[in-house]
This record gives C-alpha cells, sequence and structure tokens, in this order.
C-alpha cells in the first residue's frame, strides 16, 4: 500500500454528496490525504490528463498509489478493505450488505429529491420552490423507509454509526434544510448525524461565492 498521502479529487464547490460521503471515510479512517478541487462548470474533468486518470470522467475520484477509482461507494468499500482498523461500515455480513443496499438505493432513487433540492440547500443556504407532486411522492418514499430502517435505533441506522448514515443524513437534509416537512424524529437523526466531527468539517469547507 502506498505510504504517501492519498489523494481525492472533489468539486470545487465542495457540494457533491459523493465527494463527502468518500471525505469523511477518510477522516473517519484519520488517513492522510491530499484533496484536489475541479470545477466541473469549466469541465476541468473533462481534460486528458483526468480522463486518463478517472475512468467516468466524474467525481469523487480516489487515488492510492497505483490504485485510482471513482464511484464513491467503490471508494469507499474499498478504503475500508485496505484500510481496517477504523471500520465505516457494520462488522456484521447482514448489516454492511444492508448498508451498502442503502448506499445503492439513495444513488440510484429519489431523482426528483435531487432535482428540486439539490446540495446547494445542503451546503450554501439557497431555498427551493415547493416540491412538485412528482418530488412529494418521493419525499414520502424516503421518510417511509427512513422510518422504518430507523424503527428500532433511532439512533444510527445499523446500531452503531456507519457511511451510510451520512449518505442517508444528506439526502434528509435536502428536505430538512430547505423547511419542507419530515417528522420530527428523522429531523433529529440528520441533525444528530451533521454533528460528526467529520461531517462538520466538509459541511465547514470554504466555498466560493455563488
Amino acid at each position: 500500500m502506498s505510504q504517501c498521502p492519498l489523494r481525492l479529487y472533489v468539486d470545487s464547490l465542495f457540494t457533491s454528496p459523493y465527494a463527502m460521503s468518500v471525505y469523511v471515510t477518510l477522516r473517519e479512517k484519520g488517513l492522510a490525504f491530499e484533496t484536489l478541487s475541479l470545477d466541473l462548470d469549466a469541465g476541468q474533468n473533462q481534460t486528458a490528463d483526468y480522463a486518463r486518470l478517472c475512468l467516468t470522467q466524474r467525481v469523487p475520484t480516489l487515488q492510492d498509489g497505483d490504485v485510482t477509482l471513482s464511484e464513491s461507494s467503490a471508494i469507499t468499500e474499498y478504503l475500508d478493505e485496505a484500510y481496517p482498523k477504523t471500520r465505516v461500515y457494520p462488522a456484521d455480513l447482514h448489516r454492511r450488505a444492508k448498508a451498502r443496499q442503502v448506499q445503492a438505493w439513495l444513488r440510484s432513487d429519489l431523482l426528483p429529491i435531487r432535482q428540486e433540492r439539490s446540495t446547494l440547500v445542503v451546503f450554501c443556504g439557497e431555498k427551493m420552490p415547493p416540491l412538485s407532486p412528482m418530488a412529494q411522492a418521493a419525499a414520502g418514499k424516503l421518510i417511509s423507509a427512513a422510518q422504518q430502517l430507523l424503527a428500532d435505533n433511532p439512533e444510527y441506522l445499523f446500531g452503531e454509526w456507519s457511511i451510510a448514515d451520512v449518505d442517508l443524513a444528506v439526502m434528509l437534509n435536502r428536505l430538512v434544510l430547505n423547511g419542507d416537512a419530515v417528522p420530527t424524529e428523522l429531523v433529529a437523526y440528520a441533525q444528530r448525524q451533521w454533528q460528526r466531527p467529520s461531517v462538520r468539517e466538509w459541511v465547514n469547507l470554504q466555498r466560493p461565492v455563488l
């Protein structure tokens, strides 16, 4: 394994929830890493150099010596296996699979929420108009699933903190921080995840004025 600091490529606005997920994982593990930002609006992710580095030409991308990975959940799973001293996924096989399921679902579903509640709401304080009927339906689906997932342990999804808690909190905070209706217990859950030091570090990053 490389002894040099890892390199994490993120968006220059620091608003990617997926970059945040990897950043928090690295911080939780206490790993030394260098953060490099790309201006996606200027197409810096589409340059020939970055295309050679990153198969998907997206962020985040992690470089660990000769290993280069994109897609955030693939990166966090790699980090948990490559640097297992501090785990960010549950140790139990079944709970670990459930955490990965939550991550995959949040990345592949609920598109109307992501469209109508961008992470500019979460990280830059922007406010968006009321949800469309389609987004309201997606919000209802999110809330119902979150309540079911947290029914046995409202502190964390799987008995103890995992990176899936951060991903779920981001999605909930798209609604919470815009002032949309979210059940009190889910607001408290999202706020609790937001106070974690590794999360606060990302949230408090200096962002350019839009």
